[in-house]
Protein backbone atom coordinates (compact mmCIF):
# COMPACT_ATOMS: atom_id res chain seq x y z
CA UNK A 1 0.00 0.00 0.00
CA UNK A 2 2.98 2.49 0.83
CA UNK A 3 4.62 1.90 -2.70
CA UNK A 4 1.03 2.82 -4.47
CA UNK A 5 0.66 5.91 -2.10
CA UNK A 6 4.35 6.60 -3.46
CA UNK A 7 3.40 6.05 -6.76
CA UNK A 8 0.96 8.18 -6.62
CA UNK A 9 2.58 10.92 -5.19
CA UNK A 10 5.54 10.83 -7.10
CA UNK A 11 2.67 10.98 -10.38
CA UNK A 12 1.12 13.75 -9.10
CA UNK A 13 4.37 15.93 -8.37
CA UNK A 14 5.76 14.93 -12.14
CA UNK A 15 2.03 16.16 -13.63
CA UNK A 16 2.23 19.54 -11.32
CA UNK A 17 5.76 20.26 -12.83
CA UNK A 18 4.61 19.69 -16.26
CA UNK A 19 1.75 21.85 -15.91
CA UNK A 20 3.78 24.26 -14.15
CA UNK A 21 6.01 25.13 -16.75
CA UNK A 22 4.65 26.76 -19.94
CA UNK A 23 4.35 25.06 -23.06
CA UNK A 24 7.86 24.53 -24.43
CA UNK A 25 9.25 24.47 -28.26
CA UNK A 26 9.62 21.04 -29.12
CA UNK A 27 13.09 20.97 -30.82
CA UNK A 28 16.69 21.70 -29.30
CA UNK A 29 17.31 25.17 -28.92
CA UNK A 30 20.13 26.53 -31.54
CA UNK A 31 21.87 29.49 -29.10
CA UNK A 32 20.50 29.74 -25.67
CA UNK A 33 22.48 33.03 -24.67
CA UNK A 34 20.84 36.42 -26.04
CA UNK A 35 21.83 40.07 -25.37
CA UNK A 36 18.30 42.10 -26.16
CA UNK A 37 18.95 45.90 -26.22
CA UNK A 38 15.75 48.20 -25.27
CA UNK A 39 15.52 52.07 -24.69
CA UNK A 40 13.97 53.04 -21.15
CA UNK A 41 13.92 49.87 -19.58
CA UNK A 42 11.74 51.28 -16.48
CA UNK A 43 9.57 52.85 -18.12
CA UNK A 44 5.68 51.43 -18.33
CA UNK A 45 6.02 50.76 -22.11
CA UNK A 46 9.00 48.25 -21.68
CA UNK A 47 6.90 46.74 -18.73
CA UNK A 48 6.61 43.44 -20.21
CA UNK A 49 10.12 43.17 -20.92
CA UNK A 50 10.59 43.30 -17.02
CA UNK A 51 7.83 40.82 -15.87
CA UNK A 52 9.22 38.22 -18.40
CA UNK A 53 12.67 38.65 -17.15
CA UNK A 54 11.66 38.75 -13.36
CA UNK A 55 8.73 36.31 -12.94
CA UNK A 56 11.06 33.75 -14.71
CA UNK A 57 9.94 33.07 -17.93
CA UNK A 58 13.13 34.07 -20.27
CA UNK A 59 14.72 30.56 -17.91
CA UNK A 60 11.74 28.54 -18.34
CA UNK A 61 11.94 28.66 -22.04
CA UNK A 62 15.58 28.08 -21.31
CA UNK A 63 17.38 30.93 -22.32
CA UNK A 64 19.53 32.92 -20.72
CA UNK A 65 19.14 36.68 -21.72
CA UNK A 66 21.29 39.62 -20.99
CA UNK A 67 19.63 42.61 -20.79
CA UNK A 68 21.38 46.29 -21.98
CA UNK A 69 19.41 49.50 -21.29
CA UNK A 70 20.17 52.71 -23.48
CA UNK A 71 18.34 56.00 -23.00
CA UNK A 72 15.96 56.03 -25.74
CA UNK A 73 14.91 53.59 -28.68
CA UNK A 74 16.38 54.50 -31.87
CA UNK A 75 20.44 53.47 -29.60
CA UNK A 76 18.30 50.32 -28.95
CA UNK A 77 18.21 50.15 -32.60
CA UNK A 78 21.83 51.12 -33.70
CA UNK A 79 22.49 47.87 -31.19
CA UNK A 80 20.89 45.85 -33.41
CA UNK A 81 22.37 47.29 -37.09
CA UNK A 82 25.46 47.33 -35.55
CA UNK A 83 25.45 43.38 -34.03
CA UNK A 84 25.83 44.35 -30.09
CA UNK A 85 22.40 42.83 -29.68
CA UNK A 86 20.77 39.54 -30.90
CA UNK A 87 16.63 41.21 -30.25
CA UNK A 88 15.20 44.49 -29.65
CA UNK A 89 12.16 45.09 -27.75
CA UNK A 90 11.27 48.63 -28.93
CA UNK A 91 8.66 50.46 -31.44
CA UNK A 92 7.17 48.79 -33.95
CA UNK A 93 7.67 52.18 -36.33
CA UNK A 94 11.60 50.68 -36.32
CA UNK A 95 10.41 48.15 -38.23
CA UNK A 96 8.84 50.13 -41.04
CA UNK A 97 11.69 52.44 -41.29
CA UNK A 98 14.34 50.22 -41.69
CA UNK A 99 12.90 48.27 -44.34
CA UNK A 100 12.81 52.09 -46.01
CA UNK A 101 16.04 51.58 -45.43
CA UNK A 102 16.80 48.55 -47.04
CA UNK A 103 17.35 46.77 -43.33
CA UNK A 104 14.71 43.45 -42.85
CA UNK A 105 13.83 44.13 -39.46
CA UNK A 106 10.77 41.82 -38.65
CA UNK A 107 8.57 41.80 -35.23
CA UNK A 108 7.58 38.50 -33.54
CA UNK A 109 5.33 39.67 -31.01
CA UNK A 110 3.39 42.77 -29.84
CA UNK A 111 3.46 43.86 -26.36
CA UNK A 112 1.55 47.19 -26.81
CA UNK A 113 -1.38 47.66 -28.77
CA UNK A 114 -1.17 51.67 -28.22
CA UNK A 115 1.99 53.95 -28.14
CA UNK A 116 1.16 55.37 -24.35
CA UNK A 117 2.95 58.44 -25.12
CA UNK A 118 1.85 61.09 -23.63
CA UNK A 119 2.51 64.88 -25.28
CA UNK A 120 2.58 67.52 -21.97
CA UNK A 121 3.31 71.47 -22.00
CA UNK A 122 4.58 72.82 -18.98
CA UNK A 123 1.70 74.84 -16.92
CA UNK A 124 3.30 77.97 -17.21
CA UNK A 125 2.74 77.89 -20.92
CA UNK A 126 -0.22 76.28 -21.07
CA UNK A 127 -2.64 79.00 -20.97
CA UNK A 128 -0.87 79.95 -24.74
CA UNK A 129 -0.33 76.38 -26.42
CA UNK A 130 -3.85 75.45 -27.02
CA UNK A 131 -3.32 73.17 -30.21
CA UNK A 132 -0.23 71.62 -31.54
CA UNK A 133 0.08 74.25 -34.01
CA UNK A 134 1.05 76.18 -30.83
CA UNK A 135 3.84 73.79 -30.33
CA UNK A 136 6.50 75.76 -32.77
CA UNK A 137 9.38 77.30 -31.68
CA UNK A 138 9.18 75.68 -28.32
CA UNK A 139 11.53 73.16 -26.85
CA UNK A 140 10.42 69.75 -26.69
CA UNK A 141 11.92 66.34 -24.81
CA UNK A 142 11.98 63.42 -26.06
CA UNK A 143 13.50 60.09 -24.74
CA UNK A 144 15.83 60.42 -27.41
CA UNK A 145 16.31 61.70 -30.87
CA UNK A 146 14.93 59.34 -33.44
CA UNK A 147 13.04 57.42 -30.74
CA UNK A 148 9.47 56.85 -30.97
CA UNK A 149 8.50 59.85 -28.61
CA UNK A 150 10.52 61.95 -30.82
CA UNK A 151 8.33 60.38 -33.92
CA UNK A 152 4.83 60.92 -31.65
CA UNK A 153 5.89 64.68 -31.97
CA UNK A 154 6.55 64.69 -35.41
CA UNK A 155 3.18 63.22 -36.60
CA UNK A 156 1.25 65.53 -33.90
CA UNK A 157 2.99 68.45 -35.79
CA UNK A 158 2.46 67.13 -39.05
CA UNK A 159 -1.74 66.89 -37.92
CA UNK A 160 -1.40 70.85 -37.86
CA UNK A 161 0.73 71.66 -41.14
CA UNK A 162 4.17 72.05 -39.34
CA UNK A 163 7.58 70.09 -39.72
CA UNK A 164 10.05 68.77 -37.69
CA UNK A 165 11.82 71.57 -38.25
CA UNK A 166 9.56 73.84 -36.61
CA UNK A 167 10.55 72.59 -32.84
CA UNK A 168 13.82 72.18 -30.64
CA UNK A 169 13.80 68.34 -30.00
CA UNK A 170 16.17 67.82 -26.98
CA UNK A 171 16.77 64.19 -25.58
CA UNK A 172 16.46 63.62 -21.82
CA UNK A 173 16.42 60.29 -21.28
CA UNK A 174 13.59 58.55 -19.43
CA UNK A 175 12.61 58.18 -15.46
CA UNK A 176 14.38 60.88 -13.21
CA UNK A 177 16.57 63.08 -15.62
CA UNK A 178 13.18 63.47 -18.13
CA UNK A 179 11.37 64.15 -14.89
CA UNK A 180 13.88 66.96 -13.63
CA UNK A 181 14.54 68.73 -17.18
CA UNK A 182 10.93 69.54 -17.12
CA UNK A 183 10.89 71.02 -13.44
CA UNK A 184 14.73 72.73 -13.82
CA UNK A 185 12.94 74.51 -17.14
CA UNK A 186 15.16 73.33 -19.86
CA UNK A 187 12.33 71.75 -21.48
CA UNK A 188 9.13 73.75 -22.83
CA UNK A 189 7.09 70.37 -23.27
CA UNK A 190 7.87 66.52 -23.27
CA UNK A 191 6.87 63.22 -24.91
CA UNK A 192 7.09 60.79 -22.35
CA UNK A 193 6.12 57.22 -21.06
CA UNK A 194 4.51 56.60 -17.36
CA UNK A 195 5.75 56.48 -14.79
CA UNK A 196 6.99 60.08 -16.13
CA UNK A 197 4.09 61.33 -16.84
CA UNK A 198 1.91 60.83 -13.68
CA UNK A 199 5.03 61.97 -11.56
CA UNK A 200 4.46 65.34 -13.60
CA UNK A 201 0.95 65.16 -13.64
CA UNK A 202 0.74 64.44 -10.08
CA UNK A 203 3.47 67.76 -9.09
CA UNK A 204 1.48 69.99 -11.07
CA UNK A 205 3.81 70.73 -13.47
CA UNK A 206 2.60 69.97 -16.87
CA UNK A 207 -1.34 70.18 -18.99
CA UNK A 208 -1.27 67.30 -20.72
CA UNK A 209 -2.35 67.78 -25.03
CA UNK A 210 -2.20 64.17 -26.33
CA UNK A 211 -2.64 60.99 -24.65
CA UNK A 212 -2.32 57.82 -26.41
CA UNK A 213 -2.83 55.62 -23.08
CA UNK A 214 -6.02 54.93 -23.70
CA UNK A 215 -8.23 53.36 -26.88
CA UNK A 216 -10.08 56.56 -27.19
CA UNK A 217 -6.92 58.73 -27.46
CA UNK A 218 -5.85 56.62 -30.44
CA UNK A 219 -9.04 56.61 -31.89
CA UNK A 220 -8.83 60.52 -31.62
CA UNK A 221 -4.89 60.65 -32.83
CA UNK A 222 -4.45 58.44 -35.23
CA UNK A 223 -8.19 56.73 -36.67
CA UNK A 224 -7.70 53.67 -34.45
CA UNK A 225 -5.14 51.15 -33.64
CA UNK A 226 -1.48 51.81 -33.46
CA UNK A 227 1.06 49.03 -32.16
CA UNK A 228 3.72 50.14 -30.46
CA UNK A 229 6.00 48.14 -28.23
CA UNK A 230 7.48 44.79 -30.36
CA UNK A 231 10.34 41.88 -30.00
CA UNK A 232 12.02 42.35 -33.40
CA UNK A 233 14.98 40.84 -34.53
CA UNK A 234 16.65 40.57 -37.80
CA UNK A 235 15.15 38.57 -40.39
CA UNK A 236 18.54 36.24 -40.66
CA UNK A 237 18.29 35.75 -37.44
CA UNK A 238 14.67 34.36 -37.16
CA UNK A 239 15.75 32.17 -40.28
CA UNK A 240 19.05 30.61 -38.83
CA UNK A 241 17.23 30.67 -35.50
CA UNK A 242 13.81 29.41 -35.56
CA UNK A 243 13.60 27.30 -32.33
CA UNK A 244 15.47 30.47 -30.41
CA UNK A 245 12.91 32.59 -31.96
CA UNK A 246 10.08 30.57 -30.58
CA UNK A 247 11.01 30.47 -26.92
CA UNK A 248 11.40 33.81 -26.91
CA UNK A 249 8.07 34.31 -28.20
CA UNK A 250 6.85 31.97 -25.72
CA UNK A 251 8.74 33.83 -22.98
CA UNK A 252 6.68 37.11 -23.56
CA UNK A 253 3.38 35.06 -24.44
CA UNK A 254 3.43 33.98 -21.38
CA UNK A 255 3.81 37.77 -20.00
CA UNK A 256 1.05 39.07 -21.50
CA UNK A 257 -1.19 36.25 -20.08
CA UNK A 258 -0.29 37.03 -16.67
CA UNK A 259 -0.88 40.58 -17.30
CA UNK A 260 -4.63 39.97 -18.49
CA UNK A 261 -5.38 39.71 -14.70
CA UNK A 262 -2.60 41.11 -12.74
CA UNK A 263 -3.46 43.78 -10.64
CA UNK A 264 -1.64 47.23 -9.87
CA UNK A 265 0.01 45.96 -6.86
CA UNK A 266 1.05 42.26 -8.42
CA UNK A 267 3.30 44.69 -10.89
CA UNK A 268 3.95 46.71 -8.21
CA UNK A 269 5.70 43.28 -6.19
CA UNK A 270 7.53 42.36 -9.18
CA UNK A 271 9.49 45.45 -10.64
CA UNK A 272 12.58 47.09 -8.93
CA UNK A 273 11.68 49.25 -6.20
CA UNK A 274 13.58 52.03 -8.36
CA UNK A 275 10.84 52.18 -10.73
CA UNK A 276 8.77 53.67 -7.97
CA UNK A 277 10.43 56.77 -8.80
CA UNK A 278 10.59 57.39 -4.97
CA UNK A 279 7.06 56.59 -4.68
CA UNK A 280 5.02 53.14 -4.44
CA UNK A 281 1.40 54.84 -5.02
CA UNK A 282 2.56 56.75 -7.85
CA UNK A 283 3.88 53.78 -9.72
CA UNK A 284 0.63 52.21 -9.36
CA UNK A 285 -1.60 54.91 -10.46
CA UNK A 286 0.88 55.41 -13.24
CA UNK A 287 0.05 50.82 -14.67
CA UNK A 288 -3.45 51.97 -13.94
CA UNK A 289 -3.88 54.62 -16.00
CA UNK A 290 -1.33 53.01 -19.02
CA UNK A 291 -2.77 49.50 -18.58
CA UNK A 292 -5.37 49.78 -21.49
CA UNK A 293 -2.18 49.98 -23.84
CA UNK A 294 -1.08 46.60 -23.54
CA UNK A 295 -1.26 43.82 -26.03
CA UNK A 296 -3.86 41.40 -25.47
CA UNK A 297 -3.38 38.45 -28.18
CA UNK A 298 0.29 39.50 -29.03
CA UNK A 299 -1.11 39.73 -32.96
CA UNK A 300 -0.30 43.06 -34.47
CA UNK A 301 -3.55 43.75 -36.46
CA UNK A 302 -3.57 44.77 -40.17
CA UNK A 303 -4.94 48.38 -39.57
CA UNK A 304 -2.40 48.87 -36.87
CA UNK A 305 0.09 48.19 -39.44
CA UNK A 306 -1.44 50.61 -42.04
CA UNK A 307 -1.83 53.53 -38.61
CA UNK A 308 1.92 53.29 -38.31
CA UNK A 309 2.50 53.41 -41.68
CA UNK A 310 0.01 56.37 -42.55
CA UNK A 311 1.87 58.61 -39.35
CA UNK A 312 5.12 58.49 -40.54
CA UNK A 313 4.90 59.11 -43.94
CA UNK A 314 2.55 62.32 -43.01
CA UNK A 315 5.97 63.80 -42.00
CA UNK A 316 9.08 61.83 -42.86
CA UNK A 317 9.69 63.02 -46.64
CA UNK A 318 11.83 59.34 -47.01
CA UNK A 319 8.51 57.61 -46.51
CA UNK A 320 6.18 58.86 -48.76
CA UNK A 321 8.94 57.60 -51.41
CA UNK A 322 9.41 54.17 -50.17
CA UNK A 323 6.73 50.99 -50.93
CA UNK A 324 6.83 49.26 -47.67
CA UNK A 325 5.55 45.53 -47.58
CA UNK A 326 3.98 45.91 -44.45
CA UNK A 327 3.41 41.83 -44.23
CA UNK A 328 6.89 41.30 -43.86
CA UNK A 329 6.99 43.43 -40.30
CA UNK A 330 5.38 41.23 -38.59
CA UNK A 331 5.89 36.96 -38.44
CA UNK A 332 2.97 35.79 -36.70
CA UNK A 333 4.12 32.21 -36.57
CA UNK A 334 5.82 31.91 -33.50
CA UNK A 335 2.98 34.08 -31.59
CA UNK A 336 0.06 31.50 -33.44
CA UNK A 337 1.92 28.43 -32.14
CA UNK A 338 2.93 30.18 -28.56
CA UNK A 339 -1.22 30.39 -28.07
CA UNK A 340 -1.72 27.17 -28.95
CA UNK A 341 -3.21 27.81 -32.45
CA UNK A 342 -2.73 25.33 -35.36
Amino acid sequence: MNSVISFVRLAAGVMALLCAVPAMAQGPIEKSDLVLGVGGKSLLYYLPLTLTERLGHFKQQGLNVTITDFGGGSKSLQSLIGGSADVVTGAYEHTIRMQAKGQDIVAVIELGRFPGIVLGVRKSKAAQVKSFKDLKGLKIGVTAPGSSTHFFVNALLAKEGLTPDDVSIIGVGSGLSAVAAMKKGDIDAISNLDPVITKLQQDGDIAVLADSRTEQGNQELFGGNNPAAVVYLKRDFVTKYPETTQRLVNAFYATTKWLRTASAEDVAKVVPEDYYLGDRQLYTAAFNASRPMYSVTGMIPSEGMKNALGMLVKFDPEMKAAKIDLAKTFDDRFVRKAAGEP
